[in-house]
């Protein structure tokens, strides 16, 4: 493996170490579309980047992407808290409106630049080796030096919060009574999801950015039992798919993205098919009631209690 190879695979497996402390409270939560919205949802900030400072630099057009991200995931969140609307439809709701707007800014005010999410901010993660920066006298990959600094703020977010996200994600109306105010930490998980998708769509590109983040989730979600667990095998899955598709993407000569998207798929297959809440469990035991949530008991099935 020569450098630029473990580059590539340091970046991934930095984008699946921030994806997978983030992403287990996204698919608790049934909001597993918040990283598909928020990579549409970023059209009209790269527009007012273009239309205030006319630049399609990477560092402004950034900027305005994460303002607008933080922007629909905040109107996601004020969707939801009405109680009208479940998660699911509030994401449908905002996002499509956001990428309208971008979608009427260019056609308005830049048709005639060759605008688009591809050439401002979907990267390709096979070129992170050749984006560098000089840290301490060493040339490291701008994308790794990023994303190194998203994983340390999700970590300190998660670990400082972990009690209170545990107890909000699982029991929202306990966290309110007890005063864990639920929405400021809603809020504040979104926005951080919000900043770890943009900083990484422009290294590795959406699509392995929306794979990380709910992918391997979901395949912790099979196999575990407890929230640490699932975090855990969460960021586990996220650095199989990001060395083993880099592996099989070198071997076909195929694209490296797609490639540790469909390693990643493959073990939530997996997962799906060994896992005890799986269809052969189903089809082993019968009729007999397979648990679907952390702690219920098969024999005496009753509320779910907290996950360690």
């Amino acid at each position: 493996m020569t450098a630029d190879d473990l580059t590539i695979v340091l970046v991934a497996g930095l984008t699946a170490t921030a994806c997978g402390l983030l992403g287990p409270f996204l698919v608790l939560r049934r909001m597993a579309l918040l990283a598909d919205a928020v990579s549409h949802a970023v059209l009209p900030g790269i527009v007012a980047v273009w239309l205030i400072a006319e630049t399609r630099a990477p560092v402004p057009v950034v900027a305005g992407a994460a303002a607008f991200a933080v922007l629909c995931v905040l109107g996601i969140d004020a969707v939801r808290a009405t109680g009208l609307v479940a998660s699911d439809a509030a994401i449908a709701l905002v996002f499509p409106a956001l990428f309208s707007l971008g979608v009427l800014g260019i056609t308005r005010y830049a048709s005639d630049i060759h605008l688009d999410l591809d050439s401002t901010i979907y990267g390709e993660i096979a070129f992170t080796p050749f984006d560098v920066v000089t840290v301490g006298g060493v040339d490291l990959a701008r994308s790794g030096v990023v994303l190194t600094v998203v994983v340390l703020l999700n970590l300190i977010l998660v670990t400082a919060l972990w009690k209170e996200l545990r107890a909000t994600t699982f029991d929202p109306h306990f966290g309110r009574v007890t005063g864990l105010r639920p929405r400021l930490l809603s809020r504040l998980l979104l926005v951080a999801v919000a900043i770890t998708a943009v900083s990484a769509f422009e290294a590795v590109g959406a699509i392995l950015v929306v794979t990380m983040l709910i992918v391997p989730a979901a395949t912790a979600f099979l196999v575990t039992r407890s929230l640490a667990a699932m975090v855990a095998v969460a960021v586990a899955v996220g650095w199989v798919g990001a060395v083993a598709g880099h592996v099989l993407a070198l071997t076909f000569d195929s694209s490296i993205a797609g490639a540790m998207g469909l390693v990643c798929t493959a073990c939530f297959v997996v997962a799906l098919v060994a896992s005890p809440r799986g269809p052969v469990a189903r089809l082993l035991r019968g009729r007999r009631r397979v648990p679907e949530s952390f702690g219920e008991d098969v024999d005496n099935p009753g509320p779910a209690p907290s996950p360690r």
